[in-house]
């Protein structure tokens, strides 16, 4: 074979190649868009309960919290957007707690997503949280660089609460209380 037969063999085989791998994407990107995308509306009758405006109160690291949370779907009914923050003023120079949340799902994995941004920056919030649901709750795993936690939307439909359960893993390898904290709606919001 002289090299210019071997070259025509070459570029036949890449052009080939390359046609099979541009047919093969398009139909997994269609593939993806099926799944997911913005003609697939998010819906969730669990986090459909957490519309609206509540009083969150309970323990962070030992210590009370008082905050306002107003749930709402947003972009398209992608995400529920969660808005926390701190009813108290700050206390010696503190910043007072605040924290916008996107909840929503990712139908290809199967699984929830959560975007936990708040006044701590944007090193602490680079990591998503993944979640399952199981009956009335949602476990989110964040593997933080310091270590995994958890946060633990659970519904408990006959007090029409949330209550709110993270936990961090300590040093020691043992899972220890963050935050445990009640949700309750506010009246005539």
């Amino acid at each position: 074979m002289n090299s210019s037969t071997l070259w025509t063999v070459v570029w036949t085989k890449i052009l080939i190649t390359l046609l099979f791998c541009l047919a093969f994407g398009a139909d997994l990107a269609q593939a993806q868009l099926e799944l997911d995308g913005p003609q697939h509306i998010f819906h969730d009758s669990l986090l459909d309960n957490m519309v609206g405006t509540w009083k969150l109160s309970g323990k962070v690291l030992g210590r009370n919290a008082d905050h306002t949370v107003q749930a709402e779907w947003t972009l398209n009914h992608q995400f529920l957007r969660i808005h926390e923050k701190d009813e108290n003023p700050a206390k010696n120079g503190d910043v007072p707690y605040e924290a916008m949340v996107m909840v929503g799902y990712d139908n290809a994995s199967e699984r929830y997503v959560a975007h936990w941004t708040d006044v701590y920056g944007g090193r602490f919030s680079e990591t998503l949280g993944y979640g399952s649901r199981s009956g009335n709750e949602i476990r989110f795993v964040f593997e933080y660089p310091d270590g995994p936690f958890h946060t633990t939307f659970r519904w408990k439909p006959d007090a029409e609460q949330w209550e709110w359960l993270m936990q961090t893993k300590d040093k020691s390898g043992q899972w220890t209380e963050f935050a445990d904290l009640v949700l309750d709606r506010r009246k005539g919001k």
